[in-house]
């Protein structure tokens, strides 16, 4: 392997690239300098190759360019955009100076501060795939994790589970920055990020050496908006849907950016409402294979999420070579949950033996606050700069919960009755500290290198009382004090490099796990306590290779190891109860899960890629089941092993002039193999998914779209998921001349969208359960943009203005 990777290295270093340069400088009417204008380098309707800003004098350039037609296309705030004609570098022409382009003052305020054009729902780049929420007009007016549910080979299941081709363990990054959070955490989190604050979306399943190894199946890195344009500008965004129930999600942003400070701002808060109508059935057998006993229950579920969210940040480009930054950011979200069961017990004969109704009404308050300073400093002029990041985030939850349980004979009558109350507090304290080194080689290469070192601490109570005429017993079986810290130190080094017709980029990561892990235990249950120590090697390797001159045809190739790490409340290892007949429990013996991941993918015209791609996986950490006398227990495990492989194709189809198709189509086999308890997995299954997307311009101001999901049975580890399929329209229109933009969407137009399946390989008994929900939901929604840098004077002072396009987003 070793050996294969070198020679690659050596044939691809003896190519020689073409070595072109585009210059030019950008001045007002009054002949002054423009600073900071926006510059794209592109091939015209095949897509952006670069993109740059003017410096303090107004100059740009662009170097190691490939020879080809390009064209160049300046904007900037207040004035009309200028597009030159077709440029022609070849070797005669490798040079070329545009000379002084001057911008003129428009009659209309700009309503856009860079590219105008309409952005691509998706874009394919060597090592990842970017999405655009905003192309889609169904994803007005929704939170992130519903913008998730609509991104190519991403599945939301109804918990906010993510996964990624079928596979679980993807993590969820913000700004470049992990979570730290649970699934269940996590999917409150994203239900409170509108869809209105998302920049683009990157979907990285085999990710560079820069990010955390963490990610079985990969990494999903949302990022959020932040205006770097000159003057004043901003952004009001407002929706309301309802299905059943209402929700509605609404953010203003603010930025200011003036000399050398740049001032961003958004403020968001959200109301989600929805219910889950649930019916699990249970079969119980004797070892002889007879009926014994059924259990069937309904669980109405009424979740309220309210999420009120802050976020502020200053640049100060202290000189032409150093920026620093500092972001503040916080949300508080209350929430509640009320869950009504009703279920009834049948013995073998299909007679009932008796009645279960249940109360669970649940308050939760979420809060979140999060410091991040930032610095960026340029070593010399030609791109070799330092970054530092620091972070510290707290995340403090607030649980009170009521489980109210009556045991009724066949008739009705009251047998028994029980109430068990918890408080449940946790807090998460983060605290991270990175540094990245960026080196441009002088042949067109490029040397990054970095280390990270990250503290997590968490403490979870759990104290349940039971109420017994109206005073409250502490129960000691159920209550518990849980306390892990983690720390990780990491250093990485990623090299790459464009040649004539080959790039490559290769990349080793170095990552150290030490995670302690202390059950204080109370008089009834001892105190435990478990240790993990491990550090471990995490290559990645990319490589493209272009067939022909113009680019139609390009073969990919990307290796990989990946690690997911239980998380904290996974490791917890107390038992307690989701209902009287329902326990889960945590597990301290888990097991980090590693993943070794392939591609191989071929591209035509930059409009499709297909992708073959193969995964295995040892220690796969998923949910676990079994039946112990009349109690269900759920758990994480580690299932020995599984393996995905398949193809699928992502595509852009202008099918009519007026009509573009998006496409998203893959055929995929998961394969599990392990013991569970008393049983053995040993199952693999296809499953096969589409996405079509259709996107109409009906003429400038009106555009449409109809789009659509369908997928076969899934097989994740002891669950068999159901078919599911939705189909979801939309119209959007340009207002208030072109400064607004309205949308209505519907989504799941036929109320399809309904999840369910069988949870298998229990001894002496089956179980499968299906969930309606608030699916169908009309969303109106209304977006505001504005900007007034025209009216701003901004001083030439020989400022920072070129280091704008180095600030790393916090």
């Amino acid at each position: 392997m070793y050996k294969k990777l070198f020679f690659l290295f050596f044939i691809t270093s003896l190519a020689q690239a073409q070595n072109g340069t585009i210059k030019g400088l950008i001045k007002d009417d009054k002949k002054e300098a423009v600073v900071g204008a926006t510059i794209i380098l592109s091939k015209g309707q095949k897509g952006i190759l670069k993109s740059s800003f003017t410096d303090v004098d107004g100059k740009f350039e662009f170097e190691k360019l490939k020879y080809d037609t390009l064209l160049v296309e300046v904007s900037f705030v207040g004035m009309n955009k200028y597009t030159s004609g077709k440029i022609i570098l070849n070797a005669q022409n490798s040079t070329i100076d545009l000379g002084s382009i001057t911008l003129t003052n428009s009659t209309n305020e700009l309503q856009e501060v860079a590219v105008t054009a309409q952005k691509a729902f998706v874009v394919q780049k060597i090592d990842r795939t970017v999405i655009n929420p905003e192309a889609l007009i169904s994803n007005a007016g929704v939170t992130s994790l519903e913008v998730l549910e609509k991104a190519p080979g991403v599945t939301v299941d109804i918990n906010g589970n993510i996964s990624l081709r079928g596979k679980g363990g993807v993590v969820v990054f913000v700004d470049d920055k992990p979570t730290y959070l649970s699934a269940s955490d996590l999917a409150n989190y994203l239900r409170t990020i509108p869809s209105s604050t998302i920049e683009s979306i990157e979907i990285m399943t085999n990710p560079p050496a820069k990010y955390d190894a963490a990610g079985n199946s990969g990494v999903i890195n949302i990022r959020l908006k932040k205006n770097l344009a000159r003057g004043m500008n901003g952004g009001l965004n407002l929706s309301y849907g309802q299905g059943r129930f209402m929700r509605t999600n609404n953010s203003f942003n603010f930025n200011y950016r003036i000399n050398k400070f740049n001032f961003f701002s958004n403020l968001s808060a959200n109301q989600n409402s929805s219910y889950q109508d649930l019916t699990i059935t249970r079969k119980y057998f004797t070892p002889e294979g007879q009926l014994s006993s059924t259990f069937i229950q309904n669980s109405y579920i009424r979740p309220t999420n309210r999420s009120n969210n802050l976020k502020l940040g200053l640049d100060y480009y202290i000189t032409k070579k150093t920026t620093i930054g500092v972001a503040l950011s916080g949300f508080i979200n209350p929430s509640s949950r009320n869950l009504t069961n009703k279920a009834a017990i049948r013995n073998g004969q299909n007679e009932i033996t008796g009645l279960v109704d249940a109360y669970n009404p649940t308050d939760i308050l979420f809060k979140n606050g999060s410091v991040n300073l930032n610095m960026t400093h340029q070593l010399n002029t030609k791109g070799r700069e330092i970054s530092v990041n620091l972070d510290n985030i707290v995340y403090k939850s607030k649980v009170e919960q009521r489980l109210e349980n009556k045991n009724l004979n066949p008739d009705g009558g009251l047998i028994n009755k029980s109430i068990l109350e918890s408080n449940l507090p946790s807090d998460i304290s983060i605290r991270a500290a990175k540094i990245d080194y960026l080196n441009p080689l002088a042949k067109g290469g490029r040397i990054e290198a970095g280390a990270k070192t990250s503290f997590v601490k968490t403490g979870n109570i759990a104290d349940f009382y039971d109420v017994v005429d109206d005073q409250k017993v502490p129960n000691y079986t159920f209550s518990n004090n849980f306390q892990y810290k983690e720390n990780i130190n990491a250093v990485y080094l990623n090299y790459s490099r464009d040649f004539k017709k080959i790039s490559i980029q290769a990349g080793l990561r170095l990552e150290n796990t030490s995670i302690v892990g202390n059950q204080l235990g109370n008089i009834v249950v001892k105190d435990s306590s478990f240790k993990r120590n491990y550090t471990n090697l995490f290559p990645t390797f990319y490589t493209q290779y272009k067939i022909d001159s113009a680019s139609k045809h390009v073969i990919g190739l990307s290796i990989g190891r990946r690690i997911d790490r239980p998380n904290y409340r996974d490791m917890n290892p107390f038992t307690y109860p989701m209902d009287r007949f329902t326990y889960y429990g945590g597990n301290p013996f888990l097991q980090p899960t590693f993943s070794y991941n392939a591609e191989l993918s071929y591209t035509y015209n930059n409009m499709v890629t297909t992708t073959l791609q193969y995964s295995q996986s040892n220690n796969v950490i998923s949910e676990t089941n079994e039946q112990r006398g009349n109690i269900y227990y759920s758990r994480p495990g580690n299932f020995a092993k599984q393996i995905s492989y398949g193809v699928e194709v992502n595509g852009t189809f202008k099918i009519q002039k007026w009509w573009t198709l998006q496409l998203y189509t893959a055929y995929l086999n998961n394969k599990f193999e392990s013991p569970i308890y008393t049983e053995t997995l040993n199952d693999s299954r296809w499953f096969w998914v589409v996405v079509p997307t259709n996107q109409f311009v009906i003429n400038k101001k009106w555009s449409a779209e109809l789009a659509g999901s369908y997928q076969t049975k899934v097989l994740s580890g002891q669950f068999l998921v159901i078919p599911i399929g939705s189909i979801r329209a939309g119209v959007s229109t340009k207002i208030l001349k072109d400064k607004g933009t309205l949308r209505l969407n519907v989504n799941d137009v036929f109320y399809t969208n309904q999840v369910g399946g069988d949870i298998r390989n229990i001894k002496n008994a089956v179980a499968s359960w299906f969930s309606y929900l608030d699916t169908r939901v009309v969303t109106i929604s209304f977006a505001f943009r504005f900007s007034k840098g025209q009216t701003l004077k901004v001083r030439q002072n020989g400022g920072s203005e070129s280091e704008q396009q180095r600030v790393k987003a916090s």
